[in-house]
């Protein structure tokens, strides 16, 4: 584990890179013996500094949360992050590429709660109680790590690689097969990926359940009101300038995101 020195050391590189659009080289490089919890640590210092200069949380999201990516790592769980006011994009207004050093989409079955989740005792079932709506959405991830070379304390330092994210309408999650929705990527018309919600842990609210038990031990919890991104249902795909994605799901509607 690292000092709280080393901790504070490590936070300031990574907000000074993101702060710059320049990416660094990884955290496990310069901290060698850098493990999960001191990667947790950092991001929330970065977090704090940030609610400290007048940020709001705007919910989590997960990460690593299909199997592929967890063998990649090396790890039998996923990782989270913050997502923060600044954070949320609009469909009708186009995000300014520059503002990220690598930016990729994915597809997500979102998660608006009506109610605060519990901590450490939190099920499956408490989740499907305490969700308002169950959105379509589009997280758009980014990596303050140079050409995304991350191990999995780059990622957990770097707020789960999260940079934005926006979502659509949705629906009640009463009667709704939250395991089995279809997901559809298209860029200016043409398709990309498909994947569908049970890529996602099996079950997208059991991420949500993993998030909110996990979340607890380090004093953050859920509440409502607070969206949550449990895990893409594809691979994360590149953008550029001038492109439009579009994400569409069976039984939730759609969500796009212009770059310019």
């Amino acid at each position: 584990m690292l000092t709280q020195d080393d901790r504070r050391a490590a936070a300031d590189l990574l907000y000074t890179a993101e702060l710059e659009r320049a990416p660094m080289a990884p955290l496990t490089e310069a901290f060698p013996a850098i493990d999960a919890v001191d990667a947790y640590e950092i991001q929330l210092l970065n977090i704090t500094r940030k609610l400290d200069a007048g940020a709001v949380i705007h919910g989590h999201k997960v990460g690593l949360s299909s199997e592929a990516m967890q063998r990649m790592m090396g790890v039998d769980e996923p990782d989270y992050g913050h997502l923060l006011d600044d954070m949320a994009l609009r469909q009708d207004v186009p995000v300014e590429i520059a503002r990220y050093c690598y930016p990729r989409v994915e597809v997500e079955v979102g998660f608006v709660l009506g109610k605060d989740l519990p901590g450490e005792d939190c099920t499956e079932e408490d989740v499907l109680e305490a969700t308002e709506r169950v959105v379509p959405s589009l997280e758009l991830i980014d990596s303050r790590i140079r050409d995304w070379k991350i191990k999995l304390a780059d990622t957990i330092a770097d707020n789960a690689s999260s940079a934005g994210y926006v979502i659509g309408e949705g629906v009640s999650p009463a009667g709704l097969d939250l395991k089995n929705i279809d997901a559809t990527l298209t860029c200016d018309g043409e398709f990309v990926v498909s994947g569908r919600s049970d890529a996602v842990l099996g079950n997208p609210v059991t991420a949500v359940a993993w998030l909110a038990r996990k979340v607890a031990s380090f004093g953050v919890r859920l509440n409502a009101g607070h969206v949550i991104l449990p895990g893409s249902c594809t691979r994360a795909i590149d953008v550029a300038a001038g492109q439009t994605f579009t994400a569409e799901f069976t039984g939730l509607g759609s969500v796009s995101l212009t770059f310019q």
